[in-house]
């Protein structure tokens, strides 16, 4: 299990840059279930459905009142750790572009897709390659919704999961977190 803390799952939430209002609070709702987990938030740090999980993220952690386990990370496309959201913890610039995109899925436990174009696309196309759980909010559109419950390819015999809420989604997670322990 990949961590920046021992047997702490890092969770990647991947999604467009831009996102509308319906996206932007399934965003924010994942964010702020994975801090209530005590799991860290991995994302490519700029705006849209990575700065509203962030957002939640935060939120969850201040309204908890105590230190939390769980830290909002970003791997930023440029080289300006400084272009990450305001909610992010740790920005790590990496200045590799879109390539970026295949360190957060390797980096990730498993990954959580909200709508999303293109880049979204090659995030769930990673992590499917690497064998993570991928979840799918399949009610906030993009490439989320495309792939919700679908296979990519016949190289695993699963699915992408599902959700509809941000309820459902970490309820995959769990049971799939677990059975890989």
């Amino acid at each position: 299990m990949s961590a920046c803390t021992s047997n702490v799952p890092v969770i990647a939430v991947v999604g467009g840059a831009e996102c509308d209002r319906e996206a932007a609070a399934a965003a924010r709702d994942i964010g702020a279930a994975i801090a209530r987990r005590g799991w860290h938030l991995l994302c490519g740090g700029g705006g849209g459905v990575m700065e509203a999980a962030c957002r939640g993220f935060r939120e969850a952690r201040e309204k908890a009142g105590t230190p939390q386990t769980g830290v909002a990370i970003a791997l930023l496309p440029g080289e300006d750790a400084g272009a990450a959201n305001p909610y992010v913890d740790v920005a790590l610039a990496t200045g590799i572009g879109l390539a970026r995109n295949a360190l957060i899925a390797r980096a990730a436990s498993a990954l959580v897709a909200v709508d999303g174009c293109a880049g979204t696309l090659s995030e769930i196309a990673f992590g499917w390659q690497m064998g993570k759980p991928i979840v799918a909010m399949s009610r906030t559109g993009g490439w989320a919704a495309e792939m919700a419950g679908k296979r990519i390819d016949a190289r695993r015999g699963d699915a992408v999961l599902p959700a509809s809420n941000a309820e459902e989604a970490i309820a995959h997670l769990v049971a799939r977190l677990e059975a890989e322990e």
